[in-house]
């Protein structure tokens, strides 16, 4: 099943592929009543009617590469390389099979459970596929589990996020004939040389980070740029800061039109920081890192990220991160899983499944 779903590419907003493959394999498990919705989450409701108590298990199907082919696939007997193959596909594997597990025991099961293989987790998916959950389970949602990090990494904390399309325009021009006219690449340029001497915030218990991802633009070698554009974004875990960070961004864009730059800034994401209370939090904590040190038979830690979390954690939902395999190369095409760890996630995910739906 890993190598089927590494080898359907699942840019974000392009899950078609994985999505349609995630339901078939999901009824030739006998489950019933599964759905794709209209952002490509594939939904399957385990014993959820007339309940409002539900217990969300997710992990997201789409890669943060663009590739719309194929993408290479090596299994070493130790480890499967493939990019994508940790975040997420391997989590959905174990989503699957958890989901089966209680399927065929389902005389044993607790019930209220919704199994979410969802969309549009990565970079600009801008967290679409959790979004439409709450909108259309909203307050029936009790807690939210999704699986998307080290076996012996809890997330409990979100970072928040806003990203920014950024575009200058200008004349352009000959670069010989044109030479002294304004460049677009130039100005730009300018700007992120501003972003990079910003001074992030220091409270204390908090991390805050920016980062210009993506830039592009320009002709030829013998143009004056008329357009040049960029990707930024600016991270937080605690909303002052971020309100901080937002403040300064605009600062340098406005400073950037006051002296004459054509600018265009757009936001592009928006992930919001947390807003659920510690107290609410606690019982699922105790009972995620109970069951994850039990099987890995180590310390779990909790740690803040930014993940489909987001969502709930901002809705006052109580919701965490839980990893299910042991990885490295995330986000690079040098990705690998571990192959024999995705035995203990599938073990913790099981034994989660049947705690919090509170066997």
């Amino acid at each position: 099943m890993l190598r089927e779903l590494c080898l359907i590419p699942a840019p974000s907003h392009f899950e078609h592929g994985r999505a349609e493959y995630c339901k078939q394999w999901l009824e030739k498990a006998g489950a019933s009543g599964v759905y794709i919705d209209d952002v490509l989450n594939v939904i399957f409701p385990f014993e959820c009617e007339g309940r409002n108590d539900l217990t969300v298990f997710a992990a997201h199907t789409d890669t943060v590469f663009p590739d719309k082919e194929p993408m290479p696939y090596v299994d070493d007997g130790k480890r499967i390389h493939s990019p994508g193959v940790a975040d997420d596909t391997a989590s959905v594997v174990v989503l699957l099979m958890m989901a089966r597990y209680f399927v065929e025991r389902r005389e044993e099961s607790g019930g209220g459970i919704l199994f979410v293989c969802n969309s549009c987790e990565e970079g600009l998916g801008n967290l679409k596929g959790t979004r439409k959950l709450f909108e259309e389970y909203g307050s029936r949602i009790k807690q939210f589990i999704t699986f998307d990090s080290k076996l012996n990494v809890i997330i409990d904390r979100c970072v928040g996020s806003h990203r920014y399309e950024v575009t200058v325009t200008t004349e352009g021009g000959h670069s010989y004939n044109s030479f002294g006219s304004e460049n677009a690449i130039c100005e730009i340029a300018r700007i992120i040389g501003e972003i990079y001497k910003t001074e992030v915030p220091k409270k204390e218990n908090t991390r805050t980070t920016y980062n210009v991802g993506v830039i592009s633009g320009g002709t030829s070698v013998n143009t004056v740029a008329q357009s040049a554009k960029m990707l930024c974004e600016y991270r937080s875990d605690d909303r002052e800061c971020l309100e901080y960070m937002r403040q300064r961004f605009y600062r340098i864009f406005d400073g950037a039109k006051a002296r004459g730059v054509r600018l265009k800034a757009t936001v592009v994401g928006e992930r919001p920081c947390g807003n659920t209370e510690e107290a609410k939090l606690a019982e699922l904590k105790r009972t995620a890192r109970s069951v994850v040190e039990r099987v890995i038979h180590d310390k779990a830690f909790f740690v803040s990220g930014s993940t489909d979390c987001n969502i709930p954690l901002s809705l006052g939902v109580p919701a965490i991160c839980v990893g299910v395999n042991k990885h490295c190369g995330i986000h690079t095409r040098e990705e690998w899983v571990d192959k024999e760890s995705m035995l203990s996630g599938l073990e913790i995910a099981i034994l989660l499944g049947k705690e919090l739906s509170e066997l």
